[in-house]
């Protein structure tokens, strides 16, 4: 179970009822420390809250330094800024601190507010120096910001962007949200506007796979976003709004969030009855709709469930969850490859990489670039009296998806996977796809004919005797 210390410091300024009530700004030369534990406790968390704004209401933000325990088994150290119990914002959303004893959060008398550890290492900084910084506030909106004396911003947090945006906060074509797929450092989601387009990605090494968008009917290209009360409004070069992504509940829109479970997108307002944030609108709701819902080389399935492709029997005949076998890397690698088809499964990311050339081509490229690892092939177009044909490359074997056959026939798709040569063995490609899903789909229709010849024989049996 998860273990939470929650360490509130004295730098408020009276105490009413036991109930602590901060400042909503704070001077230089402050500083405060959480210490690290010794000893390495998976789940836990250090918090101390250290502002609030002026006007509170409910939920309202809050300023705290953090502690917590990462999966590598170390400790982070970051300052975040909190809606309710929800965080929207951390200054290690891009880069962790580990320090080793402490973690220390100092204003210095320069103006800078900085993150230290115990030997002196600084982990994060804003920046400001020689910029006249007097004070840290955090406004009513939640943006926290440095003000010179003259009240003038010199760095705010809504200026870097996490996972989250709040009401009143831009995105433009230069920023983007990002968020972090744990235990992966080689993949993360984002969310970010592309010319006439705004949409979500899955980004892995240089490519970058688009698995839901947005396209305004007016075809306009989109500068910037902000979140009003209602929605995302979208913007044109003349800073005209033209379209908006909206709430589907008449509530007022607290914050848009981009999901560090799932890389889901939502917008979120506050239940009083409940007393928590909900969903008023979401981008994705089917499961196989998720770029990762399954492993790698895994197809998700049309009753939603994932099965492994199985490639060799003979080689791998104790995995019975279709265990690949192989590593799916084959860059500096020297065996020889193929390329195998899996009927009746297309691909939910749309990657950069398309070309328009011939199947045969299209396999044969695939093969010979080390970073390609499947292909989605159509040459409907040349059928429909097009000259275009789409040959799809992928760098990752994710998105996977079983289409119903009328999709597959209507859009002449054919979804081709690389492989160490021979591992199919001699039953070829075709057998592939036989040995997993039309086999899990009839074990399915098996178990339901049970159930349903089970019950009958209940009711006569036992209901009506």
């Amino acid at each position: 179970m998860s273990k939470y210390y929650w360490i509130f410091f004295t730098i408020c300024f009276h105490f009413i009822a036991y109930k602590v009530h901060c400042k909503s700004d704070i001077p230089l030369g402050f500083k405060v420390t959480i210490p690290i534990p010794s000893d390495y406790n998976e789940g836990f968390t250090g918090r101390a809250f250290l502002m609030e704004p002026e006007q509170i209401t409910v939920p309202s933000f809050k300023v705290a330094l953090s502690v917590e325990a990462s999966f590598n088994g170390n400790f982070s150290c970051s300052l975040q800024i909190f809606l309710g119990e929800f965080k929207v914002w951390d200054s290690g959303h891009v880069s962790k601190f580990y320090p080793q004893n402490k973690c220390m959060l100092e204003f210095t008398e320069g103006g800078v507010l900085l993150l230290r550890g115990s030997k002196r290492q600084i982990g994060w900084t804003s920046g400001t120096s020689g910029q006249g910084v007097e004070r840290l506030q955090l406004l009513r909106i939640g943006n926290l910001v440095l003000l010179d004396a003259m009240d003038r911003i010199k760095w705010q947090s809504f200026d870097f962007l996490a996972n989250v945006i709040l009401w009143g906060q831009v995105l433009n074509f230069s920023t983007r949200l990002t968020s972090s797929i744990s235990g992966n450092s080689s993949m993360f989601y984002s969310f970010e506007i592309q010319n006439n387009r705004i949409g979500l990605y899955l980004n892995s090494g240089k490519f970058k796979y688009s698995y839901w968008e947005f396209s305004p009917t007016e075809g306009r290209n989109i500068v910037s976003a902000e979140l009003g009360s209602t929605g995302l409004k979208l913007f044109d070069q003349k800073l005209r709004k033209f379209a908006q992504i909206s709430s589907r509940k008449h509530k007022l829109v607290r914050f848009l969030a981009l999901s560090e479970t799932n890389g889901n997108l939502g917008l979120y307002h506050y239940s009083l009855e409940k007393r928590k944030f909900e969903a008023s609108f979401k981008a994705l709701s089917a499961i196989c709709d998720f770029p990762l819902a399954c492993e790698p080389y895994s197809i998700c399935t049309l009753s939603n469930t994932c099965r492994s492709i199985q490639f060799s029997e003979k080689a791998y005949p104790v995995q019975s969850d279709c265990n690949v076998g192989f590593s799916g890397e084959f860059c500096g690698k020297t065996e020889p490859v193929e390329m195998i088809e899996i009927k009746g499964v297309g691909s939910i990311l749309k990657s950069p990489q398309i070309f328009n050339v011939r199947k045969d081509v299209c396999v044969s490229m695939c093969i010979d670039d080390c970073s390609c690892v499947a292909l989605l092939y159509s040459d409907k177009g040349v059928y429909a009296g097009d000259v275009r044909q789409r040959c799809v490359h992928y760098g990752l074997a994710r998105g996977l998806k079983q289409m119903e056959e009328e999709e597959v026939t209507v859009n002449m798709w054919s979804y081709w996977v690389k492989v160490p040569k021979g591992i199919v063995g001699a039953e070829g490609g075709n057998s592939v796809l036989k040995r997993c899903l039309p086999v899990m789909v009839g074990v399915v229709d098996v178990l339901i004919i049970l159930l349903v010849m089970g019950g009958f024989g209940y009711y006569y049996l036992v209901i009506r005797k």
